[in-house]
């Protein structure tokens, strides 16, 4: 089996039935119908089932195609790197990053990327962590930003830094007897009416809550972040962010925070991409000014965090 044979399989796997494929390859229906017979008898599967509406995949044959776009996508992105070496970096880098970090990230990123690597186009997606560990497995996106890598341990990870979790208060709400901005310990949260995410943000709050045996009280849950940081600086709740996160509303005094202590709580932050993908010179370009960029925001105070 070849490189060849595995492209027409793919062709008449997208296509309604095999004389359609044939016409859209340009290959005889005969000629292609033996190729798969040929395949079907080297492999000892039946990989295709003809009906009088067309072809379908059987169960073997769905696994084979998913292997065949990962060969051929593998020999594509090999093709386009040799031809890339000793010239400029060129290429499609998709990027998946948390909302929290694309505020601070994304922009600064894009244009680095544009002025340094002009042949390279960036794609830049926002997404919740769980659908970039996802879209790194499947190949949607080559690279990402990640919090936790529970359940990714087949990714390769850079730990890039760690952001610090502040407790968030409107200024004319400030719940606690302690003087407002004060450090607050993680215990006198606990009879607060908090508002969440229900990501790995929540998860990792809620480990540290676990560690010293605190429950705290979710009023609302919510996977926007904005809407959040309003329904807290309206006074309806208090909530848990790393800096980067509310820096805006912060800036501009809509919100007021103070550092959480007994115990402070620290997430770290990873730079991930899947080993078992080639990573094109484009990929690997991007990867080394992403982390340029991230360490010449923390340093300029831009990204709150302490470099690993």
């Amino acid at each position: 089996m070849d490189i060849r044979q595995l492209r027409y399989f793919m062709a008449i796997a997208e296509a309604p039935s095999i004389s359609a494929a044939a016409l859209a390859l340009g290959v005889a229906q005969p000629s292609l119908s033996q190729h798969i017979q040929r395949m079907e008898e080297e492999l000892g599967v039946r990989l295709i089932d003809r009906t009088p509406r067309g072809s379908l995949l059987t169960q073997e044959g769905h696994v084979l195609l998913d292997h065949a776009r990962r060969i051929c996508d593998s020999l594509d992105r090999c093709v386009a790197d040799m031809r890339d070496l000793g010239g400029t970096v060129r290429g499609k880098v998709g990027f998946g990053m948390p909302p929290s970090c694309s505020m601070v990230m994304s922009v600064p990123l894009a244009e680095t990327v544009r002025i340094d690597l002009p042949e390279v186009r960036l794609r830049a997606v926002e997404a919740m962590s769980g659908y970039i560990k996802d879209w790194i497995d499947s190949g949607m996106v080559d690279i990402g930003f990640l919090y936790d890598l529970t359940g990714a341990g087949n990714l390769r990870a850079t730990h890039v830094m760690n952001e610090e979790l502040f407790f968030y208060s409107a200024p004319d709400a400030w719940p606690l007897a302690s003087p407002p901005g004060a450090p607050v310990a993680l215990r006198d949260l606990q009879n607060l009416d908090m508002i969440l995410t229900s990501n790995g943000l929540r998860q990792t709050i809620e480990n540290y809550c676990t560690e010293i045996g605190v429950s705290l009280r979710v009023v609302i849950e919510m996977d926007a972040m904005t809407q959040i940081k309003d329904l807290v600086a309206r006074g309806s709740g208090y909530t848990i962010f790393a800096p980067v996160a509310a820096h805006d509303y912060v800036k501009r005094g809509e919100l007021l925070r103070a550092p959480i202590v007994q115990p402070r709580m620290i997430r770290p932050v990873y730079l991930v991409s899947n080993p078992a993908r080639v990573m094109t010179r484009a990929c690997r370009s991007v990867e080394q000014l992403t982390l340029d960029v991230a360490r010449e925001l923390v340093q300029r105070g831009i990204w709150e965090a302490e470099l690993v």
